[in-house]
């Protein structure tokens, strides 16, 4: 390989620089990829490096499938058979298979996916007594995740919240939740970190195995881990110090779970002798959307400044659209892809829908069915969170793990056997008194006192069910077992005499997970039944996303983050969805909204839309919305304005009618409209107060809402609220060119229109 005229100079240097501590700063679309590909490649062919040497981080295992079929691609699959390219989460669990009895595990240990976990966590909040409409499961289940995030245990949560009564209770489900997690031999998505950054502080023997394994370790999309991931790559990298990370701090996205931007801007001072390289060719987007997206980056402060460039053409202008409501905005977007599509020979999937929260997803699929454009969305409910697909998996689960009380819950009446609820309290309760899992409960069957002999025959039958895949679980395929408990146990029978549609769709899906099975009896090196459960636990929405199929996609901009479409529309830009309300507020909330601008915009390769509405439906209520305030940081030499306002039509009687074609370079005025409730959000953000040298020309008596006013720095704008705090008069103002502003009537200087 001529690595020179492979890689522009930059990538050169990221590729062959080996030893000690290097991070590459990474813009959008600038090849980093490429750049870790040939840099294993070059350290397996020209430098023989042992490729078990080699440990490769990823996000997702989409990205590690592609890495190592790239290498293989350049070098051959001898040189990377024993090389480790995988995420975080199936690193850890490879390390844990082998380990994890170190600790007090067994090594069949099952992951729990977010379902079982919450029916852990809800067992727990029972037992202690706590009133679910004082803390619900899902803070309890984001308190306990975060902390884990944060390398704390159920003892330190416990000390550290002792003074704080709300704190002190979800601790004690944590210590609980724990506790139950290990007696059914389980761990959840955290733990698979957690507990290996606990193993190897409490077995440094381990640890030093693992250091002299991995003498080079690369990790990808730095930016985005947390101080758990931290921690266990600076363990595994503090003998060699040969660690490389790649990432790009204007595309930290994802604080809200638990991402520290501060790892990777601290690399350099965690490593002294650090080499920083920058990549800042951009090999994806034509050069206006590169510039919008530099301009829009630009407003964040930065310790690493990059400024993205192309040897492309600037393209098309960035189209800008302003449309009197939510529909028309979809409206519109159906539109422009029927007629994209048509006049430039598209297909469908050259067509991305990017939107803030996935609740904005509906309108545009109301609108695709009406208009048969064909769609997809990513993010939504995924194969192996639909219902018969769990329950397949539970008995898969509990096969390969006994201990697991929550699968066997599950399926011990599924398909329906006479053993209901009451029976199964008096099974949970004999295995508490002779302390043992509810597997080993049933097998002694005929001791649990309180059941009929007709329960007790039930309850056998199933014991010898489960029994007999148990001791055939090592002798025959996955695909093959699967299909042996459909058959045996009357699943698939109890769904073929349904006259349900929907259980004829599922009968598909149970088909579809039998040829998951297959290809995983195909592609897979360890055909194992614990290895199936890791694949499916670990599977991420987007490792299914299919680039061949002829759809338009649907998805959030935090789900598009690595992916690249020719046409995107970044839809719902408006002040209060994107950048949502707590970002005004909040200086690091509103840079993290800035920098997933950045991202949505680097999505797109030729053209971008930004779309955006006057008034739209909230929780049941139209609310109005100002124009996002990161559409006024592009340049306006930048952007193609427009706006739907004669295009699609209020009609009291008939809803939205479509009437003129929109109208190019026309910017409406920002009149709010009236009896329209604003988003209350907008009362949580500080006041601007700037001070004049002339006193305030208002007075309250002068003034109320939808008042038309004047303010010598920021023109034209609509009183949306008053309200006093403190004896003082606060406004909040929506401004024609400037936003939303809250300002003090007696501070700022304003005039009537």
């Amino acid at each position: 390989m001529d690595l020179k005229k492979l890689l522009n100079k930059e990538q050169y240097e990221a590729a062959t620089t080996i030893d000690g501590p290097l991070l590459i700063l990474a813009g959008a679309g600038s090849g980093k990829t490429r750049v870790l590909t040939y840099r294993i490649a070059y350290m397996l062919d020209e430098l023989d490096i042992y490729s078990s040497q080699i440990l490769a981080i990823t996000f997702t295992n989409k990205a590690a499938a592609e890495m190592k079929e790239r290498v293989k691609a350049l070098i051959g699959s001898e040189k990377v058979s024993n090389m480790w390219i995988a995420t975080f989460h199936s690193c850890c669990v490879r390390i844990l298979r082998r380990e994890i009895d170190k600790i007090g595990y067994s090594r069949n240990f099952t992951i729990y996916d977010s379902d079982d976990q919450k029916v852990l966590i809800r067992q727990c909040i029972k037992e202690i007594g706590i009133n679910e409409k004082d803390i619900t499961d899902k803070e309890i289940i984001s308190k306990i995740s975060s902390a884990k995030d944060k390398l704390i245990n159920p003892q330190q949560y416990k000390n550290e919240n002792s003074g704080n009564y709300k704190l002190n209770k979800i601790a004690d489900v944590y210590i609980l939740y724990q506790k139950k997690l290990k007696e059914n031999n389980a761990l959840d998505f955290d733990d698979l970190i957690f507990k290996t950054v606990e193993l190897f502080k409490r077995e440094p023997e381990v640890l030093k195995f693992y250091q002299r394994k991995f003498k080079y370790i690369m990790i990808d999309e730095y930016q985005d881990t947390n101080k758990c991931q931290y921690e266990f790559a600076r363990l595994l990298a503090s003998e060699s110090k040969n660690i490389c990370v790649v990432g790009d701090d204007d595309q930290c996205i994802y604080g809200w779970r638990g991402a520290d931007i501060r790892n990777i801007l601290d690399f350099e001072r965690e490593y002294k002798n650090a080499k920083v390289v920058k990549l800042e060719e951009n090999y994806r987007s034509k050069g206006n959307i590169l510039k919008a997206a530099n301009e829009i980056i630009q407003n964040n402060p930065h310790e690493h400044m990059k400024m993205l460039r192309t040897r492309s053409d600037d393209g098309g202008k960035i189209k800008v659209l302003r449309a009197d409501s939510d529909i028309a905005e979809a409206e519109f977007v159906a539109s422009e892809i029927s007629k994209t599509k048509d006049d430039e020979k598209r297909k469908y999937k050259d067509f991305a829908i990017l939107y803030r929260t996935n609740a904005q997803s509906r309108l545009f699929e109301d609108v695709f069915i009406k208009r048969n454009i064909p769609y997809r969305i990513i993010g939504g409910l995924k194969f192996y969170d639909r219902k018969e697909i769990r329950d397949i998996m539970a008995y898969l689960k509990i096969i390969n793990n006994p201990l697991d009380n929550i699968s066997l819950k599950r399926i011990i009446n599924v398909p329906k056997r006479s053993i209901g609820a009451t029976t199964v309290a008096k099974v949970e309760n004999f295995a508490a008194e002779i302390e043992e899992c509810l597997y080993n409960a049933i097998l002694d069957v005929n001791n649990i006192p309180g059941l009929s002999s007709r329960t007790a025959t039930s309850i056998s039958k199933f014991v010898s069910i489960l029994n007999s895949f148990i001791r055939r679980k090592d002798e025959i395929s996955i695909s093959i077992l699967i299909k042996e408990i459909l058959e045996q146990t009357g699943y698939m029978d109890e769904l073929k005499k349904s006259d349900d549609v929907q259980d004829r769709a599922r009968i598909e899906n149970l088909q579809e997970l039998v040829n998951a099975a297959v290809d995983f009896e195909n592609t897979s090196d360890d055909k194992t039944l614990s290895a199936f459960l890791e694949k499916t636990s670990l599977v991420a929405d987007v490792d299914n996303y299919d680039e061949d199929a002829d759809t338009v996609v649907l998805m959030t901009v935090h789900s598009a983050k690595g992916l690249e479409f020719p046409v995107v529309f970044m839809v719902g830009m408006e002040n209060g969805i994107f950048p949502g309300g707590p970002a005004f507020t909040n200086s690091y909330e509103m840079e993290e909204s800035r920098r997933l601008a950045y991202v949505g915009v680097t999505r797109a390769k030729e053209k971008l839309y930004m779309t955006s509405a006057r008034i739209r439906r909230v929780f049941g209520r139209t609310e109005a919305f100002t124009e996002s305030d990161f559409l006024n940081e592009i340049d306006d030499n930048l952007k193609e304005t427009f706006n739907l306002r004669n295009d699609f039509s209020r009609d009291t009687k008939q809803g939205f009618t479509k009437s003129s074609s929109w109208n190019l370079n026309s910017v409406p005025k920002e009149v709010p409209p009236k009896n329209i409730q604003f988003n209350s959000s907008r009362s949580e953000r500080g006041l601007e107060n700037i001070k004049d040298n002339e006193p305030a020309i208002l007075l309250e008596k002068d003034i109320s809402k939808g008042t038309k006013v004047k303010h010598s720095k920021f023109g034209k704008g609509t009183i949306i609220t008053i309200n006093k705090i403190d004896g003082h008069v606060n406004l909040t103002i929506a401004f024609e060119n400037m936003g939303i502003k809250n300002l003090r009537l007696d501070m700022a200087p304003l005039e009537l229109l």
